[in-house]
């Protein structure tokens, strides 16, 4: 499937070529367009902007659709690959992720399923015949087997790597195993092959410090703080008007209905302790209305949830519909119009034990805080929470507090019905997440371990701070 200005080839297209020298990354990612989610946009951010520092990409990717519905199609964010990135897609058809007693089974010896090896294998023989020879290769993570693509890859070349977790991968609180036997054999699987990277990028400092605390000789490698953020450019303009007179709350992304918390698993030690999932979803949003509504009935007629991101038919089906408008994925412009339309934004994480703090921050936490509107978090201590503090515009509570969750509700309802300013988070803060800024201090890692351009800046220290 070709886009006007850049090429797209097959692996069977690529015997023999030869390119011509440039400044250019081997850039393996599988979540690219014309996918459409939360994990799509890092990488193809990063391929809008890199040219800007001096790198054009050569993207290795899937075929372009999905067989789990993590990605769902939105061919729009096609517009944002810059003219001249060469796509390099692994030939399908995506074998679908085992389910039911294979995955067990498969989980339970640790052998990859069909879907991970059939990426491993693709995504290392495309790159290693995509023809060119890059300056180093960058690998977008997860699938985490993109980790030992890239490097095998780079390994052949005889160039460096950078790993980018979008996930702290085993370090995630948020994953589970079968036992803790699995998840220390997951941790020392990480740390072999990130033993291999020549700089590693993590998502959140709270990740990169867990990183350098878990592993104590990646320390000595360039560890760098890069988080998502969002592009300034899809917020111009005035944002939607409406003049239905309801108080709308919005959440955008995937819904997380699967407790996945079974006791067995817990007893063995495969779920980190004291974590609760359930929490991720807009179930607990639900509940939190409904205590609203009971308080104050008279709400009932203007009081909308909104809910933008793919849902199973299962929970389609118990959603109240005089409240919540399901509808679904939305396209990334639309999603944002929406967005930008809702008088809150509903911001779920899991809940962790008291002292304990998450590594992750949900990629649409920054878009949120573009977006401008007030945000509901409910969130476990953590880089998530310190950021909406920080940012000023936002009312917070632990994740599975219904009945503070209930009380906020109301009290932003009345401050609209008061007519006063919606708030407004910090632009020191905003500007610190703005997407060409985040990648120009890509290009700097870039520059580190590929050889400095004229114009290339220092990289700053990752976990500091």
């Amino acid at each position: 499937m070709g886009v006007p200005g850049h090429s797209v080839r097959s692996y069977d297209e690529l015997a023999g070529v030869r390119p011509i020298s440039v400044r250019r990354v081997l850039f393996l990612a599988y979540y690219f367009p014309p996918h459409g989610g939360g994990g799509v946009q890092r990488s193809v951010r990063f391929c809008q902007y890199l040219p800007e520092n001096g790198y054009a990409t050569t993207v290795v990717t899937g075929p372009g659709v999905d067989a789990d519905g993590w990605a769902p199609p939105d061919d729009t964010l096609n517009e944002r690959i810059p003219r001249g990135t060469e796509v390099v897609r692994v030939p399908g058809p995506v074998p679908p992720p085992s389910r039911g007693r294979r995955n067990r089974l498969e989980r339970a010896v640790r052998r990859p399923d069909p879907f991970d090896r059939w990426w491993l294998e693709g995504a290392t023989a495309t790159g290693r015949a995509a023809g060119v020879d890059p300056d180093l290769v960058y690998a977008s993570m997860s699938p985490f087997g993109t980790a030992e693509a890239a490097a095998a890859i780079a390994r052949g070349l005889g160039r460096p790597w950078v790993a980018d977790l979008r996930d702290p991968w085993a370090l995630d609180e948020w994953r589970v195993y079968p036992t803790t036997l699995h998840r220390r054999l997951e941790l020392r699987r990480m740390g072999r092959v990130l033993s291999s990277a020549d700089a590693i990028v993590m998502n959140t400092r709270e990740a990169a410090r867990a990183l350098v605390a878990r592993f104590p000789k990646l320390a000595q490698k360039r560890v760098v703080t890069i988080p998502n953020g969002f592009d300034a450019s899809d917020f111009a303009g005035p944002a939607p008007e409406r003049s239905d007179g309801a108080f709308r709350i919005v959440h955008a992304g995937a819904v997380h209905t699967d407790p996945n918390s079974k006791a067995i698993r817990r007893l063995l030690g495969g779920e980190a302790r004291g974590l609760d999932i359930s929490t991720r979803s807009h179930l607990v949003l639900l509940r939190a209305v409904a205590a609203a509504l009971r308080a104050r009935p008279e709400l009932r007629p203007t009081l909308e949830v909104h809910l933008a991101g793919v849902i199973g038919e299962g929970d389609r089906a118990v959603l109240p519909e005089d409240v919540v408008h399901a509808h679904g994925y939305l396209p990334h412009a639309q999603t944002l119009a929406l967005l930008r339309s809702a008088d809150l934004l509903f911001l779920p994480m899991h809940d962790l034990p008291a002292g304990a703090r998450s590594r992750i921050v949900p990629g649409k936490t920054y878009e949120y805080l573009g977006a401008g509107r007030p945000i509901l978090g409910a969130l476990p201590d953590g880089d998530a929470r310190d950021l909406l503090v920080e940012a000023g515009n936002a009312v917070l509570c632990r994740p599975g507090d219904v009945e503070a969750m209930a009380r906020l509700i109301l009290e932003q309802v009345a401050r609209a019905a008061r007519g006063e300013p919606v708030p407004a988070p910090r632009a020191d803060v905003l500007a610190r997440y703005e997407r060409r800024a985040l990648t120009t201090r890509l290009a700097a890692v870039f520059d580190e371990v590929a050889g400095p351009g004229a114009d290339s800046l220092p990289i700053d220290a990752a976990v500091a701070g």
